[in-house]
């Protein structure tokens, strides 16, 4: 049996975050944090998800902020980012993809909709991964 991916949710709304990682727990292992500071923490003291979901728009610290950090850490240079935000503008979403995210997923999401996205970045990730060799 395969084991199960781990999910990091980055998401300062406590009911944006709650729902997420209601939906995501029956199939990944997930760590879900309320801000950037909280996130980098996890990812500074070893966490390594196969996955980080990321909003952009959270006090002190944003969620462009968050990843360029995250893509500093040489460990998580090959994790996936995708960010799950409430922001619709075409610029954030064009910047987005353009630094490298995987995936822009607007919110509101249905559930089927949220899993569809994830699994096709975690298994496109996984699919690049053996590309590499």
């Amino acid at each position: 049996m395969e084991k199960r991916k781990k999910l990091l949710i980055v998401d300062d709304d406590p009911i944006q975050l709650s729902l997420a990682e209601s939906i995501l727990k029956a199939e990944y292992d997930v760590v879900a944090t309320a801000s950037g500071k909280e996130a980098l923490d996890h990812l500074y003291h070893s966490f390594i998800p196969d996955l980080i979901l990321l909003d952009i728009l959270m006090p002190e610290m944003g969620g462009f902020e968050v990843y360029k950090r995250i893509r500093a850490i040489s460990l998580l240079q090959n994790i996936p980012i995708a960010f799950l935000t409430s922001v619709s503008g075409s610029n954030e979403m064009k910047q987005a993809l353009d630094i490298g995210a995987a995936d822009y997923i607007m919110k509101p999401y249905t559930k089927e909709s949220l899993l569809r996205r994830i699994r096709d970045v975690l298994q496109n990730s996984q699919y690049s991964k053996t590309m590499d060799v």
